[in-house]
């Protein structure tokens, strides 16, 4: 099932009914998928450092429990919330961190940005500089962030996907607990796409995915 949530959504609300949807489950309860657009907010993962909050500027910060270190969501980032069932498909937490990864890979490239990549040892997707309008040296700059939990073998939290967005908060923490990783958007890539359209094929590159374990 897939839910389009009102956006700008505040973060805490969505946070708590993810662990409220997750506390309610039974074993036959049907997997959800949420997609939305947060207000900002910066996120530390469970074990994430404060160290890593350079200058919030004023933005909020949520203490989550996620994995990860920190991150920022604002406008023109989708982010696809996948609230699943791990134990009753059989599928591990690192087979389950590729099939998300895979997911962005594939919409990425419907929207011409083939070059997209994993970093070994660093979660999310990449892109080279050579896929940027503006080349900012020769490190692999982060498109995609992904974070989730597991609880009594269903997870939630998920991916955010920078699409178009104002890229400036970003610059107030290390994105992910790397210092300087450079952080980029579709637009970056010189890619005009409506926030709305990248979620939709993201959740259904997903779901296709996630129908065929």
């Amino acid at each position: 099932m897939l839910r389009h949530l009102d956006r700008p959504a505040p973060y805490l609300p969505v946070w708590q009914a993810m662990q409220d949807f997750t506390e309610r489950r039974q074993p036959d309860t049907p997997d959800e998928l949420w997609l939305v657009e947060h207000a900002p907010v910066y996120t530390l993962g469970q074990a994430g450092l404060e160290l890593h909050i350079l200058n919030p500027h004023g933005i909020p910060v949520v203490h989550c429990n996620r994995g990860g270190q920190v991150t920022y969501h604002g406008p023109g980032q989708v982010v696809l919330y996948t609230l699943v069932d791990l134990r009753r498909k059989g599928v591990f937490v690192r087979d389950f961190v590729a099939l998300l990864e895979r997911a962005v890979l594939a919409v990425l490239a419907d929207f011409g940005v083939s070059q997209a990549c994993r970093k070994p040892g660093a979660p999310g997707i990449y892109v080279p500089q050579s896929a940027l309008l503006q080349p900012q040296g020769d490190a692999l700059a982060k498109i995609a962030a992904l974070g989730i939990k597991v609880r009594r073998g269903c997870a939630y939290h998920g991916v955010a996907l920078n699409v178009a967005m104002d890229l400036t908060p970003f610059a107030g923490i290390n994105p992910c607990g790397y210092a300087g990783l450079q952080t980029v958007d579709l637009r970056a890539c010189g890619v005009r796409a409506e926030v709305a359209a990248v979620g939709d094929g993201l959740a259904r590159h997903f779901m296709a995915a996630w129908q065929a374990v």
